[in-house]
């Protein structure tokens, strides 16, 4: 008797459709997954392609001027006409002007000293004095280059001036690089990298802290202990604070022997700014680990908080060449505050008055994430 035919390809195909329908759900069900394909892509989008400045402007700089002249002010006119400084602060003496250099707040200082509008009109040609922080050679070099240009530019169509001066450069400028004068570009990344890979590694390890208990099964048995939300935080963080701590000495072992990057400042400084730093980050991964339900949604979750982290936070592309926006983002990070420390207390050997601003910015995004942490656990609890 003759078998009938199956028609095998009509049913692979539905089997197909079935199995593809399935997984589509369950895509979608997934909604921290399903959120990452989508933000991801969007969001690296959007920040190569508006927050990303390979050559930054409008940079931040202090001005120093010993004398109030139409010469000087013509000057500063010419500075920021190339777009590549912004005058953002005016210092009264060289001791203010060194302080916001070494503290970050600016970039660049320019002092005029005294009497250089009565030697320019003489032809007498005086120099003035352009310090940048070199610290960063991306920013420093870019602006350096356009100095050539004041010169020729600065005075022209001011009175007074001896016939031939503007032709003959009336004035020079003295730039000084501080703090890594040769541009060598393993004293800006090796610090970066000590901030850079605590925030991979902290987030990723401490976010799969409360998931994996979940997963195993042990929550039950965690929350019958006689122990609070916070307790259980800061037991369950404290051993990798203990392994930050580990990284960040191999990292500056290395950074120091290897590459020759000098600690110029307080070790002890460095330090306890790590300790804020490293409990900041992994109060944010405890955060993740509270919100996700599984390990691997936690890793997404780090990994979707991480990329911002390595854009706009300074360690790759210049943080002052941002637009407004990104810059704002990026305050909200604690890799940023911890970048602009550790390369000031490690290159330009700031102390903390400094760097006040920074650790206290650092201290404030600590509490905060913490008390989050805290309070998304109860919530879980609940």
């Amino acid at each position: 008797m003759t078998q009938p035919t199956r028609r095998t390809g009509s049913t692979g195909f539905s089997r197909f459709v079935a199995m593809f329908a399935k997984e589509f759900i369950q895509l979608k069900r997934d909604r921290v997954t399903f959120a990452t394909m989508i933000i991801v892509p969007v969001m690296q989008l959007v920040l190569f392609g508006y927050a990303i400045n390979t050559n930054p402007r409008h940079l931040p700089t202090a001005v120093l001027l010993q004398e109030q002249s139409d010469i000087a002010r013509a000057i500063i006119g010419a500075l920021e006409n190339t777009k590549y400084f912004k005058v953002t602060h005016i210092a009264r003496t060289p001791g203010e002007l060194d302080h916001w250099i070494t503290s970050g707040e600016v970039l660049f200082g320019v002092e005029i000293p005294i009497n250089f509008a009565r030697d320019v009109r003489r032809g007498e040609v005086p120099a003035m004095l352009v310090v940048a922080d070199a610290s960063d050679p991306v920013a420093a070099g870019t602006a350096l280059g356009a100095l050539d240009g004041v010169v020729s530019s600065a005075l022209r169509g001011l009175h007074g001036l001896p016939e031939g001066g503007a032709a003959a450069a009336p004035f020079t400028i003295i730039t000084q690089r501080r703090y890594n004068p040769a541009a060598v570009t393993s004293l800006n990344i090796v610090p970066g990298l000590l901030g850079t890979i605590l925030t991979m590694t902290m987030l990723i390890f401490t976010s799969l802290s409360v998931t994996r208990e979940v997963e195993r099964g042990t929550m039950e048995s965690l929350l019958s202990m006689p122990i609070d939300p916070l307790q259980i935080m800061l037991g369950k963080i404290t051993p990798y604070i203990l392994m930050g701590f580990v990284q960040a000495a191999i990292i500056l072992v290395a950074g120091v022997v290897i590459f020759a990057v000098p600690i110029e400042g307080s070790l002890a400084l460095l330090i306890a700014v790590t300790v804020l730093f490293v409990t900041a980050t992994l109060a944010i991964g405890y955060t993740f680990s509270t919100v996700a339900t599984n390990q691997l949604q936690a890793i997404q979750m780090s990994m979707m908080f991480f990329l911002p982290n390595i854009l706009l936070s300074g360690f790759m592309f210049p943080f002052a060449g941002m637009p407004g926006w990104a810059q704002v983002i990026g305050q909200m990070l604690p890799l940023t505050h911890y970048l602009r420390t550790v390369r000031g207390i490690m290159l330009k050997g700031a102390g903390t008055g400094d760097l006040a601003s920074e650790i206290i910015w650092l201290t404030a995004l600590m509490v905060a994430v913490m008390v989050i942490a805290v309070t998304r656990f109860r919530r879980t609890l609940d």
